[in-house]
């Protein structure tokens, strides 16, 4: 159990600390309380301060992987456990690190767990950036759960990732991160998944007051953003292929990967727009530079699957503070997994692709994107993940 005595004095929380306060997502004091109080528990002992995000707890693997014949949910009435006792093929340890090979689906036991999470308090998860710009599906699952990526309030048990690497070989090992858990509080008046999102009516006065993008604000169900593929000239890179034969890449081992061995960069040539490959996967980024304020944190959301048959499909959190430029003004681009369903389908500079979704935290975070020593993404434009030589 991680309790106050566990976590360095600066970071421990005061006995009077409290989970109550404003529906909203959480931000990262407020997660501090959840592990504080045994909540929010790891395998470990501790829980990392690098894990700590502005509105969000990054987790790590456990020991051990599982191979299995399939994803699963478990369903109302069994545990992850159980299901695993059926479908699991193989079972790989982590302890010093192992490949997960590519089009293989594994389920890993995470080393945090939640205790006795309260009613009114529910749990999210995404993938983290590097991991879907590496191409590798990653989902949680709970015990006695219908969805993927989401913890009911009231939860008390293990958590799992469910992990599909694509376009590339994984090497992973005790202790990884892949993915993020954010938490909703909700009032009494919410239901557990509604009522967060800000509504376009008040995502137009945000924008007046806090510029959301380097320009004007296309606002529809969400803030919307368009694909940059016309570069200032011929030879701007305006994206990135995933090539098909390359070696494993290591998810710890940053800046150590060179760009030409894994991916092939994509020119403007005069053309302004991409056919997109159904069996290729792409790096490519938003016209719109974009900053979400303090009070804020956004979902990247696919758009509508009447506008194409291709998907940008990993959905994103965007931490408070994420893109603010050195002036206070969007300062980030938004870079997007994209792939494309069944057919080659076409993609014009300037095409609506996706758009952001965005909710009130609870409160600020006492640390915002940027000011912290994992915000690898700060002012970014095209960039792909960590893991790669600049």
């Amino acid at each position: 159990m991680v309790t106050s005595s566990d976590m360095p004095t600066e970071l421990a929380e005061p006995a009077s600390a409290s989970l109550s306060g404003k529906s909203g997502v959480l931000p990262r004091q407020d997660i501090r309380t959840l592990v504080s109080r045994g909540m929010v528990r790891s395998s470990s002992g501790t829980i990392d301060e690098s894990q700590y995000q502005p509105a969000s707890l990054d987790l790590r693997l456990g020991d051990k992987a599982y191979r299995v014949r399939a994803s699963f949910l478990p369903g109302l009435n069994k545990s992850v456990e159980q299901v695993l006792e059926d479908l699991a093929q193989d079972e790989v340890s982590l302890e010093h690190g192992a490949i997960l090979e590519k089009n293989c689906v594994y389920v890993v036991e995470l080393m945090e767990s939640l205790v006795d999470l309260p009613a009114t308090i529910s749990a999210f998860a995404n993938p983290k950036s590097s991991t879907g710009r590496l191409d590798v599906f990653t989902r949680l699952i709970a015990d006695r759960s219908e969805v993927f990526d989401s913890v009911a309030g009231g939860y008390s048990g293990k958590l799992y990732a469910e992990i599909s690497p694509s376009s590339f070989s994984i090497k992973v090992r005790k202790g990884s991160r892949l993915n993020q858990l954010r938490f909703r509080r909700r009032g009494g008046s919410q239901e557990e998944a509604s009522g967060f999102r800000v509504s376009d009516r008040d995502l137009r006065l945000v924008h007046e007051r806090t510029p959301l993008v380097d320009g004007p604000a296309t606002i529809r169900n969400g803030l919307v953003f368009r694909i940059h593929l016309a570069g200032a000239g011929d030879d701007e890179i305006i994206g990135y292929q995933a090539q098909r034969f390359t070696d494993v890449i290591d998810v710890d081992r940053v800046g150590q990967y060179a760009v030409e061995d894994f991916w092939t960069p994509l020119y403007t040539r005069g053309r302004k727009r991409l056919i997109l490959d159904p069996h290729q996967f792409y790096i490519l980024a938003s016209k719109e530079r974009l900053h979400i304020p303090a009070g804020f944190a956004a979902e990247m959301a696919p758009i509508d699957p009447s506008m194409g048959e291709f998907r940008v499909h990993y959905a994103g959190f965007f931490d408070p503070g994420f893109g603010v430029g050195a002036d206070g003004a969007p300062g980030s681009r938004g870079v997007l997994e994209v792939r494309s369903h069944e057919v080659p389908f076409v993609l014009e500079d300037g095409q609506v692709v996706g758009r952001l979704a965005f909710e009130k935290m609870a409160a600020e975070p006492d640390a915002l994107y940027g000011e912290i020593g994992t915000s690898n993404y700060q002012g970014q434009a095209l960039k792909l993940s960590k893991h790669f030589r600049s």
